[in-house]
């Protein structure tokens, strides 16, 4: 079967699968296996909190080659407090004795309740990313995922907050290299992935680098369907198939800023469109039709008020040029993140001096455009990993 065709296939089973896996309870979202304190108490982000066996499976019931950990580790929110975060870490079983290269791998949107988080879906087959993140282990690579804050751990998710996810992202590649019995070594390169919500948070991590974790050696970023500038990406799906990913994103940042005071916007039909989205993952959200325009669940725009804007602007990315090269693609046609805004992203990072290359995808879509990319993108990281210089498309 070619390759793009099995991906394809992968994907469209992964949804199904995700979409059965709704009517599970809290209760079975993580892992069966008790929880191992750390050996001291976490106190830096990257320390580990608790860790626990765990399984990786693409599919349900699908056998790979690799052991598995459910982590808590410490992170930062966006505010800069402290805080807890979960994910996965999954290490290939290939006889390798040596060090191996680690991706800090950022999933698109999932869902803003806990049962949602890659982390939960891992041991079920469940994970819409499992196949692509498999490939990296078949590479023999080691893979973080984190589940972003307030995503399967308490607390609400910060979906779409920039600063929030990039730490959670960086922070996962430092509680891998300091998880025991993974082989890894604390100076192990590291590549950083991410697709949609999760390119959005690969950039923050490319861009926090310098100054959050300069001492994780950052060989590259690949970060795809990237929504670069969330008011420009509200404004391109209000009235379109995205615009429930509105609210999801008011959501989040409401989790991170209370003091926006969502619910003071909302009339009835968009109290009980949060309700439901706050308890539900991404498929069925999609798959209910929830509503097309921001004016259909609200009784003013929050969007255009200037304390609203001023925080979602604060999550635009372009802002600080990334330390290391990046590799940047977006399809031309994509549906829900606008294209425009990842070209003039490209355009920041290159007028600042970062190497950037730059793959638009034409005719592309948003989901057939990371189908497209997984090959190429990890190949791209595999030459930074070997120390290939990267070629700038600037």
């Amino acid at each position: 079967m070619h390759l793009r065709t099995h991906l394809r296939w992968h994907l469209r089973t992964k949804a199904r699968a995700a979409a059965c896996a709704l009517a599970l309870t809290l209760g079975l979202a993580g892992p069966a296996a008790a929880t191992e304190p750390p050996a001291s108490p976490a106190s830096a982000p990257g320390d580990i909190v608790t860790s626990a066996p765990t399984s990786f499976h693409p599919l349900p019931g699908q056998p790979t080659r690799t052991k598995a950990w459910h982590i808590t580790y410490r992170s930062t929110t966006a505010r800069g407090a402290p805080d807890v975060v979960s994910g996965t870490v999954i290490v290939p079983q290939d006889g390798r004795t040596g060090p191996r290269p680690l991706i800090t791998y950022a999933v698109g949107t999932v869902g803003l309740a806990d049962h949602c988080a890659p982390s939960a879906g891992f041991p079920r087959g469940t994970t819409a990313e499992a196949g692509l993140i498999q490939l990296l282990t078949q590479r023999g690579w080691a893979v973080a995922v984190t589940d972003y804050e307030g995503l399967g751990t308490p607390g609400p998710h910060t979906y779409t907050v920039g600063r929030s996810e990039g730490h959670a992202v960086l922070d996962a590649a430092r509680a891998a290299l300091r998880l025991p019995g993974t082989g890894l070594a604390p100076d192990s390169p590291v590549g950083i992935m991410g697709y949609s919500q999760g390119g959005q948070a690969a950039g923050w991590a490319a861009e926090l680098h310098d100054s959050y974790a300069p001492e994780l050696d950052v060989k590259g970023t690949a970060a795809g369907g990237v929504p670069a500038d969330l008011l420009a990406a509200a404004a391109y799906n209000d009235g379109r198939i995205g615009a429930g990913l509105i609210l999801m994103g008011s959501i989040g940042q409401d989790a991170a800023y209370p003091e926006l005071d969502l619910a003071s916007y909302l009339n009835d039909k968009g109290r009980a469109k949060v309700a439901f989205l706050r308890e539900h993952c991404v498929a069925a959200a999609t798959v209910a039709g929830l509503f097309t325009r921001i004016s259909d669940v609200t009784v003013r725009n929050p969007l255009q008020q200037p304390d609203w804007q001023r925080v979602l602007h604060s999550s635009d990315l372009g802002t600080h040029a990334p330390d290391r090269p990046v590799r940047l693609y977006h399809g031309t046609k994509d549906e829900l993140v606008p294209y425009d805004s990842a070209a003039l992203l490209r355009a920041a990072w290159c007028a600042k001096g970062t190497t950037v290359d730059w793959r638009p995808l034409p005719q592309g879509g948003h989901g057939s455009s990371v189908i497209a990319e997984a090959v190429p993108a990890a190949n791209w990281l595999a030459d930074r990993f070997a120390g290939k210089p990267a070629a700038g498309t600037c």
